[in-house]
């Protein structure tokens, strides 16, 4: 039987020899046709597709969030209330925070592919839809990458990554100086951290010195250490998708780390607004400090950024609730934050999803 199955596919392969150019022409044809309908197919269908599953899952989840309704209805009686003009700077504000991020991915394609700043903007909010899914928005990289040529979407992964490292320098590094203001001139005898005594407190500082320390290193080495990595044999057949990692060096490092700490003081300034807004009475620096000091937990520890609401509720109430007592009003403007910040991002990013054509040529 395996004997008449190998004469079956040899007579097969030697009947292709026999095809005339005519044939071998027309077989070609058909194949290129078949292709080219397959991607026109893909490119006007997955779009669509990508769009629905998205839309009903970011709904979905965050219908399923417990403390958003109070929040919302909280949200709501304050503009009704006149407060209307510091949400609207606030949501002013989440277009400035994702324009920092759109340039800094920007600057950072510009090694494999130039692309516009509104392109490099509508692939920032579309990383958003695919991020609220995914354990620590990994799947930002998904979604931003399908705005490239399709030679360079798995290219774009590296210097990704590299834009979000400097995000957590930036996080870990303020984050440890609001840890150092909050150690000594928040906490005390009657104003301290449930379940962290001041011994531990003093041991995480420590600890995320010697950390910022090795990521700056990490960080500025990024091109040498690059270049010793292709020298390992498992690595090198995958080189290209790494290689342009070599020409980021210091200056175009630090253009990219400014922008992520502009980015980040404007975080800070939306939560300082909102915690006005929604009447948390908080000194400006003790607020910043202690936002500083959540944006640092939020950045350490794995969640998903749709359940990500209910653990910004807790530390909120943990950290902020060190300087006030109006619960409420910490927890709208945490829902408020996530709601502005995330949601209303990732939903504009499903909607630019529908445009997304996975093949440029067809």
């Amino acid at each position: 039987m395996i004997s008449a199955c190998f004469n079956a596919v040899k007579l097969g392969f030697s009947s292709l020899t026999f095809l005339n150019a005519a044939d071998a022409r027309s077989l070609y044809t058909n194949q290129v046709n078949l292709n080219k309908q397959l991607k026109i197919f893909l490119n006007w269908f997955i779009g669509p597709v990508l769009f629905v599953w998205l839309a009903f899952s970011i709904y979905k989840q965050v219908s399923e969030q417990r403390d958003l309704q109070s929040s919302w209805q909280h949200i709501v009686d304050t503009v009704v209330g006149g407060q209307w003009k510091w949400l609207l700077l606030v949501f002013g504000l989440m277009f400035v925070n994702w324009g920092l991020e759109a340039r800094k991915w920007q600057l950072l394609m510009q090694a494999i592919e130039p692309i516009r700043f509104w392109r490099a903007y509508r692939a920032i909010f579309t990383g958003q839809s695919f991020a609220l899914n995914t354990v620590n928005r990994v799947g930002e990289y998904l979604g931003r990458m399908v705005y490239l040529q399709e030679g360079n979407r798995l290219r774009s992964i590296a210097l990704s990554v590299a834009g979000s490292f400097s995000q957590l320098i930036v996080t870990m590094l303020l984050g440890l100086l609001s840890l150092v203001y909050l150690r000594l001139s928040i906490l005390d005898e009657t104003h301290h951290l449930q379940g962290l005594s001041v011994f531990w407190l003093d041991g995480l500082m420590y600890g995320l010195s010697v950390g910022i320390t090795v990521c700056l290193i990490l960080y500025y080495k990024l091109s040498l250490i690059t270049k010793l990595v292709e020298k390992i044999p498992i690595v090198t057949r995958f080189s290209f998708f790494i290689d342009k990692l070599e020409d980021l060096h210091w200056k175009e490092l630090t253009r990219i780390l400014s922008l992520s700490l502009s980015r980040y003081l404007v975080f800070i300034v939306q939560y300082l607004i909102m915690l006005h807004v929604f009447e948390v009475d908080v000194r400006m620096l003790d607020g910043a400090a202690v936002i500083g000091v959540m944006f640092l937990v939020l950045a350490i520890v794995p969640t998903i950024a749709l359940a990500e609401l209910g653990l910004r509720g807790k530390v909120s109430l943990q950290l902020i609730g060190l300087l006030s007592t109006n619960q409420v009003g910490i927890i709208a403007t945490a829902a408020g934050i996530w709601l502005i910040n995330l949601v209303i991002p990732a939903l504009a990013g499903s909607i630019f999803i529908l445009g997304i054509r996975l093949f440029k040529k067809v």
